[in-house]
């Protein structure tokens, strides 16, 4: 059992995260997690996970391939792609301390879309993240975010992760 105070930081790093997601801030998404090499993010659907195949929509395995998605986010795909809104909902459903300092959490999240020229919002996708959450100077970071989606097909691509 951790403590609600540890509950809380949790829910305002994942509400930093969807923030920064939410307004595009990419290097804010980056910064949510660990300043490490090991540090990773992975998108995957459930059927995947179920079938036990290491297929994913996003697989950036590392610090470097972190920053590597800002950037093709930022700068190579700028003007590329018919850009979209996002907001993120996410729910903690169970919090674990795991080692001294790391903490695996699973949460429910749901995110709508909306194209910047039509305002018609809907949903993108729904799932779960599993992440383990380590702290890291005087506040806690995503070491490993790995969102594993409900939805098969999405309805547009994505560019921003989930």
């Amino acid at each position: 059992m951790v403590s609600i105070d540890i509950e809380q930081a949790i829910d305002r790093l994942q509400a930093r995260y969807a923030a920064a997601l939410d307004g595009k801030r990419m290097q804010g998404w980056y910064d949510s997690f660990a300043a490490r090499p090991d540090s990773s993010y992975v998108c995957t659907t459930a059927e995947n996970v179920a079938a036990k195949l290491p297929v994913a929509l996003m697989l950036d395995d590392n610090r470097d391939r972190l920053a590597d998605r800002v950037t093709f986010v930022q700068k190579v795909w700028a003007g590329t792609f018919q850009d979209y809104r996002t907001r993120h909902l996410i729910q903690r459903l169970e919090c674990e301390e795991s080692a001294d300092g790391v903490f695996e959490v699973n949460s429910n999240f749901i995110v709508t879309f909306t194209p910047e020229e039509s305002g018609d919002s809907r949903l993108l996708v729904c799932g779960a993240y599993q992440d383990v959450v380590v702290r890291e100077g005087a506040g806690l970071c995503f070491l490993h975010k790995r969102a594993v989606m409900d939805t098969i097909v999405l309805p547009r691509y994505v560019v921003y992760p989930i």
